[in-house]
């Protein structure tokens, strides 16, 4: 077998939730809800709608639609990002307004949930590597409303060595952060729904295709953490922002994207993408 994918690059994470038993396992860990209560989820489109022209595009990586109507949106982000608290607020208040057409009262609206992975430390107050967040009370903890959820995955606190009663979840967490192929094998044996991620895996590791694509994610988030280490290294708050978006516009390129797709992603114009790809080149050579 070829080298095997790393779960946290965000393609293979795609390619694994493609399979429901593989979703099931996973959602139920997170959600801390037995698996046998989901009875059915699907993967609905990434893209959420745009009903204004100035409306930021959002595109999330697994949006999931659950039996009971809930909608889940499962995020992992490799390179820190800032914003990343208002960035999911967007999101999930994107997901909220979209399930009211006009005319429909609010009855309507369905729990929304959002799910992130992050492969760098957001909270500074805790060393516990899962948050879990509900509208509610700051003194009586009532809540407010169930409709919305936020869970976060910090991977850099996991702990090193496993204890016999870990949590599924933490399995689930392990086995996102894995890379060698003793501790796919040794996770796969401990979770029957982490099992059937581990196959999944080996599949899309086998394929062709897939690999190429999987290869340019990889390298996109590569190329960007070094410019950005480049930029930081220089010590100005200009050259991290123009890094940033030098950065970002690598990782749309290298995804295939055409220059015109870029600058409307960015809300640059197309000039101004063809010179940033120019002077990233300028700088690599």
């Amino acid at each position: 077998m070829g080298q095997l994918m790393k779960p946290k690059i965000d393609f293979a994470f795609k390619e694994i939730m493609d399979d429901s038993e593989v979703r099931k396992g996973f959602l139920s860990a997170v959600l801390k809800i037995n698996p046998e209560s989901i009875k059915e989820t699907k993967i609905i489109d990434t893209f959420l709608r745009k009903k204004h022209k100035k409306d930021k595009l959002g595109i999330l990586d697994v949006r999931i639609l659950m039996d009971d109507g809930t909608e889940i949106d499962v995020e992992i982000q490799l390179i820190k990002f800032i914003a990343w608290e208002d960035r999911t607020l967007f999101y999930v208040s994107k997901m909220i307004t979209e399930q009211i057409k006009e005319g429909e009262d609010y009855s309507k609206i369905k729990k929304c949930i959002h799910i992130g992975v992050l492969d760098f430390e957001l909270f500074k107050d805790t060393r516990e590597f899962y948050s879990s967040f509900h509208l509610m009370e700051d003194k009586r903890h009532t809540v407010y409303s169930d409709k919305i959820e936020f869970h976060v995955i910090e991977l850099p606190k996991l702990p090193k060595e496993l204890k016999e009663n870990s949590s599924d979840l933490l399995l689930w967490a392990k086995f996102l952060n894995a890379e060698k192929e003793e501790e796919f094998e040794m996770l796969a044996k401990k979770n029957l729904y982490i099992g059937k991620a581990y196959d999944k895996l080996q599949v899309i590791s086998m394929d062709k295709k897939k690999q190429l694509e999987y290869t340019a994610r990889q390298k996109a988030i590569l190329d960007y953490n070094q410019l950005m280490k480049e930029f930081t290294e220089a010590g100005r708050e200009e050259g991290r922002r123009e890094g940033e978006e030098i950065g970002m516009v690598y990782a749309y390129y290298d995804m295939n994207l055409d220059t015109k797709e870029i600058a409307r992603k960015m809300h640059l114009t197309e000039e101004e993408i063809k010179d940033i790809i120019k002077k990233g080149r300028d700088k690599k050579s």
